[in-house]
């Protein structure tokens, strides 16, 4: 298949982050792009405003002219989180239409180029964010593909200079449904293994074993940056480590606080790289910071360039997102989803506001992720001093017999807790005392942000 050929191109699931980002790219070049997602979202009002149009209904019917008819310049594109039963997929398919997975379209955009592809069960969204945020401020012809939206461009799907040939593409791997077994990367960022998706993959060792599948593609004589400790040994490609505070072949140390910014150093083979400040605040983001630094100097740019341009790099919203930061109440929202993130993004929390209270709000999410890791989640919840458990968000799942968030909030032990449900959440909120507050999840969680932003802004004190 040519892609260069398409005309219309149709998405199911287009409200999906990385959906949505292959919608924009076919969208900037040219072609009509249309597609269906089960709710409305801020990211599909943007992606109806820049003129892509979108239903929210699985109907036959609400498929728009030009994209019923099967031919050479029509492809349909599915996200796996659509349900098997959907009725334009179906319909899609029982009338030959060209029916791909995103992943293998993605593998597609990329196999010809200059690739650098970021794995990992947490991570990938920053640090493959950082990278291509280094590599276009060096001036390099970067296009992108990312797993959330950057504070700095304000979207997820950054866009090289035709003008100047073929760019560098900067993809986020993502190894649900297997999905990064379609790139064969020059350049492979691996951030974290941890057991994850054991809905797909049953057992940790099977996820272990696809990350080895995923490091194996790498192109000849490529290069595989790992974070220390990870068991990745690609035959035919060149394998450095980073960490944190420890040794390895690129290493941040110094690591400091200065107000919400991190400062630190990188130690590289080639010397020591002084004076690095991180905006996008936590001791996980320091290492996605050293392993952005490992590739862009692989990549050839300068050590100077580099580190004005983590200096300026603002985050990625829902990634240790600042919403207020006042002199009497902060508020921090974040993805984290898997109890390692929310262990890391707490942690780094307690580290910079030691001695005051910190209450979460935590939205488990899918029933599947609860039930392998319900433990887990409720030792990391115990690093807040409060916690606000909501109700499981499904995603793609259906209800699992005897799974809820009770599991976790019986196994958690603290003493102030509370199971909340969601059209509670700002009444009870509104009757605690709150100094550090910090929204945590994958799901809607984030539809509650703006509302509580707007009620805390004018108790928050003096922003800063």
């Amino acid at each position: 298949m040519n892609l260069k050929t398409l005309t219309h191109v149709y998405f199911a699931g287009i409200g999906g982050i990385g959906m949505s980002a292959l919608a924009r790219w076919f969208r900037h070049y040219g072609c009509r792009v249309a597609g269906y997602d089960r709710t409305s979202t801020p990211l599909t009002d943007a992606l109806a405003a820049e003129g892509i149009a979108v239903h929210f209904e699985d109907s036959v019917a609400q498929i728009p002219d030009g994209f019923r008819t099967a031919g050479e310049g029509v492809l349909v594109v599915y996200t796996p989180a659509v349900p098997k039963d959907h009725q334009e997929l179906a319909y899609f398919r029982a009338n030959d239409f060209r029916v791909l997975k995103r992943s293998q379209v993605l593998g597609r955009l990329t196999r010809n180029l200059t690739t650098v592809a970021v794995a990992g069960t947490h991570g990938k969204t920053t640090t493959s964010s950082m990278i291509a945020h280094v590599l276009t401020q060096a001036g390099l012809n970067c296009t992108a593909f990312l797993g959330g939206i950057t504070q700095n461009y304000g979207t997820n799907l950054l866009l090289g200079d035709a003008a100047k040939g073929e760019p560098i593409m900067v993809a986020e791997a993502d190894e649900y449904d297997r999905s990064f077994l379609t790139l064969y990367p020059d350049v492979a960022v691996v951030t974290s293994m941890d057991a994850d998706h054991l809905d797909i993959y049953g057992t940790h060792d099977e996820l272990k074993k696809s990350f080895r599948d995923f490091v194996a593609q790498i192109k000849p004589g490529g290069q595989l940056f790992r974070r220390k400790g990870l068991p990745l040994e690609p035959a035919g490609a060149g394998v450095k480590d980073f960490a944190c505070g420890e040794p390895a072949h690129f290493s941040a140390l110094n690591v400091r606080q200065e107000g919400h910014s991190f400062l630190f150093d990188v130690a590289a083979p080639a010397g020591l790289i002084e004076g690095f400040r991180l905006q996008m605040p936590g001791f996980h983001n320091v290492e996605n910071a050293t392993a952005a630094t490992a590739v862009a100097l692989h990549l050839g740019v300068e050590a100077e360039v580099i580190r004005e341009a983590v200096a300026s790099f603002r985050g990625v919203k829902r990634r240790f997102e600042y919403v207020l930061a006042g002199d009497k109440i902060i508020f921090i929202d974040d993805y984290a989803h898997h109890p390692t993130e929310i262990e890391a993004f707490l942690r780094s929390v307690r580290a910079l506001y030691p001695g005051r209270k910190i209450t979460a709000v935590f939205q488990p999410h899918l029933y599947s992720r609860t039930r392998d890791f319900a433990e887990g989640f409720a030792r990391s919840l115990e690093l807040a001093d409060q916690l606000f458990l909501l109700e499981i968000y499904p995603a793609r799942e259906l209800p699992i017999p005897g799974i809820t968030s009770e599991i976790i909030f019986q196994k958690t032990n603290m003493a102030e807790k509370t199971l909340c449900p969601k059209n509670e959440l700002l009444h009870r909120l509104r009757e605690t005392p709150l100094e550090v507050l910090v929204t945590i999840g994958a799901g809607d969680i984030d539809r509650y942000v703006e509302p509580i932003r707007d009620w805390l802004a004018p108790a928050a004190g003096s922003i800063h």
